[in-house]
This record gives C-alpha cells, structure tokens and sequence, in this order.
C-alpha cells in the first residue's frame, strides 16, 4: 500500500536505456513504472533514446510519459551504448529536459547512472533549483568496470560533484554501495534491491526437465566483464567426462565474436549455444528448461538476470561481486565460486551435475529466497525517498 498524499509529486526521470535499449537498468525501469502507473498521486516524464531516428511519445497508465530522443542508435546493437551515444543522448536529453522543466514544475529529478544522466540532474539543479536523486547501476561507480578504466581517470572528480550535489545516492547492492564508498564518503547511501516479478518468472509445476542432458544457463550482456570465457573454459574441461552438458548463452555484447571463435577452437559447437536476443516475454522457458544458472562475472550491481534465475528455481553459480550475497547463500540456494577461475567453476559443476536432490533442494530455496524482492517493495520503497527528499529540500 502506497501512503496517499495531498498534492501531486512530479518527476522527471533520466535513463538513456529502457527496452528494447540496453539491459538490466533498463527492464528496472520498466518494471519500477508499471508499479509507480499506478499511484494516483505521482507523475513522471521519462527522458530515454529511441531505437530508430524518430521521436516517439510513450503512455504507461494517465500518469506516466516516455519520451525516446533519436541519438542515430544502431538498431542492431541494442544492448550496447557506444560513447558516441551517451553523448548525443547527454546533448538531447539536457535541452529537452530545460523545455519540460519550463513547462511543468517538477518537484525531483530521478537519474539512473551517474553519468551522463547524474550530470543532467545536476545541471537541472543549478539552473532550477530542483532536488535530484542518482541511482547506481555499476558502470556508472569507478573500479567497477577494467573496460572504462580511463574514463574513471577522466570523470572521477564530476562524479564526485555529481554525488556530492545530490540530496540522495541509492545503490542497488551493498556491494556497489561498498565500491563506491571508496571513491567518495558521500552523506549516505542508501539500498534499494532490483526487484523480480515472480509471477512472471517461475518454476515448472513438476519440475520437468530433459535429464538426458544437463542444461547451464547464461543470460548476460556479452562483454568482457561478465567473465563468460571462463564458462566456456569449463565446459570444455567438463565434455569429455560428462557429454550430456549443454550451455545456453543469451544475449548480445561485443566480446560474442570473440566467443563464438573460441568454442570453435575448442570444438564446442554441440555443447555451446549463443542464442542472442531472446524477447523477455520469452525468457521464462528457457530458464524453466535449465538445470542452473551460471554468472561467472568480474563484476555487477545487483543481477536481474540473476534475479529471473533464483524466481525460476534455478540454482545458482557466481562469484562474489555486487548483490551476489544478498541472493546466493553459498552451498544452500548454489555456489559462491572464484573469479577467473574455470577450475573452481569445473568443481561446483560437478557437484550440481552428480546431485540431483542437491539441485531440487536449491532449487527451492531460490524461489522462497526470490519472494522477498517484489517490484512493489522497490517502488515504494523509492517513493518515501522521493517524498522525504521533497519535504527536506
């Protein structure tokens, strides 16, 4: 239940990616508005690339707007924002969002990503006085991604600003929240957990599955960071001695071609698929179909791919980093497992694939644990910062 309030909250909302855009901030934001359409008393302006070179006007609900910016984006290359996007975004979005603010009175601005859309909030701020909350993803908090190295270099010091200008930061991890710490000791941090929509996502009743094969999933960006080589590397020390092992990787990202070279090499075409982009309405199968998901990433902020995972039942193989602890319990819903470690990756494997009542057992763990974050627990639990951000600005 949401506490009804007096007067009309508006918000205006940056994100460069919503779907088809980009990936996990992306689907949160999806899901986080199909709960705020439904506050009577809120109203937001979403500011977000178009996937063509059209402007388009998007409704959710009476009271939720989207408005997709053409920044020339690749419509084959949906998952990846160039840098040459976010800055055509950044420009775009700054002075559509000085035409919105002359013509609504927002009460807070709302960005995901410190930068370019925390930047857009804080020039917003100096201009027309309006308060701002940044939302860390992961990219956006320095040391957390080895492929924006020098762009941490470059862009610490605004971040810094961009944090230290905000009336609120909130990370989705304790361990985003932990990393970004160590770049600057802001007020406070507070956590707001990705959420997983369980009725969207969720077990087969009877739990069938072909068990003449043992199916690993995958869903990930494919990039560097997200440590998907070392999968590959344990599969392929795992094939000879166990045959009936299959790996699905779903998604897109620029290291697939890379990938997809390397299974070749390692004559992995039978045991290794890339299977692309997978629409989301279609996701739910393929991790019913699955006997574990494995993400064995250098890096991440709280996973909703995980998150998808842990609804489905499925158990779970990562590495600690982000939000992994706060849903993986090491040797009780799956297995905590070292980064860039294919030989410890080989060794949980072996323990799922040769303990069936093992999986069943973790497999039901994961669901319980996935019904503690619902999107309406996120949602509201943004809606008191934005009201207590208001009443204290």
């Amino acid at each position: 239940m949401f506490h009804v309030i007096c007067y009309m909250i508006r918000i205006l909302f940056f994100n460069y990616e919503y779907p088809p855009l980009g990936g996990g901030a992306g689907n949160a934001t999806a899901y986080i508005f199909k709960e705020f359409a439904k506050i009577p008393d809120l109203e937001v302006d979403l500011i977000t690339s178009s996937i063509n070179s059209e402007y388009h006007l998007e409704k959710i609900g009476s009271n939720i707007t989207i408005h997709r910016l053409p920044i020339g984006k690749d419509k084959n290359n949906l998952h990846f924002q160039s840098q040459k996007d976010l800055l055509i975004y950044s420009w775009k979005a700054y002075h559509f969002s000085l035409k919105l603010a002359r013509q609504n009175k927002y009460d807070l601005t709302h960005a995901f990503f410190s930068i370019p859309c925390g930047y857009l909030a804080q020039r917003l701020r100096k201009r027309f006085e309006i308060p701002y909350i940044v939302s860390l993803r992961g990219a956006d908090v320095p040391g957390y991604s080895e492929r924006f190295s020098l762009v941490y270099k470059l862009f610490t010091p605004l971040i810094k600003t961009i944090w230290k200008d905000a009336s609120r930061i909130v990370s989705n991890s304790e361990g985003l929240k932990k990393l970004a710490e160590k770049t600057e000791k802001v007020k406070s941090i507070s956590v707001v957990y990705n959420g997983i929509d369980t009725q969207e996502f969720y077990p087969l009743k009877n739990n069938i599955r072909n068990e003449n094969i043992f199916k690993i999933i995958c869903v990930s960006r494919i990039t560097p960071r997200k440590g998907i080589r070392y999968l590959i590397e344990a599969v392929k020390i795992l094939r000879e001695k166990y045959p009936q092992i299959r790996l699905e990787i779903i998604g897109e990202g620029n290291e697939k071609e890379e990938l997809i070279k390397l299974s070749a090499q390692y004559n992995l075409s039978e045991q290794v698929a890339f299977l692309g982009l997978i629409s989301h309405n279609q996701l739910p199968r393929y991790y019913q179909n699955a006997h574990v998901f494995i993400l064995p990433s250098l890096n991440e902020g709280m996973s909703n791919t995980m998150l998808e995972a842990i609804a489905s039942g499925l158990p779970i193989i990562a590495t600690d980093t982000g939000g992994t602890k706060e849903l993986v319990s090491d040797a009780e819903n799956g297995f905590i497992i070292k980064m860039k470690d294919p030989d410890d990756l080989v060794k949980k494997l072996e323990i799922m694939i040769n303990n069936q009542k093992l999986r069943e057992t973790m497999s039901i763990k994961s669901r319980q644990l996935s019904e503690n974050f619902s999107w309406q627990k996120v949602t509201q639990k943004y809606y008191k910062i934005y009201n207590d951000v208001i009443a204290d600005f």
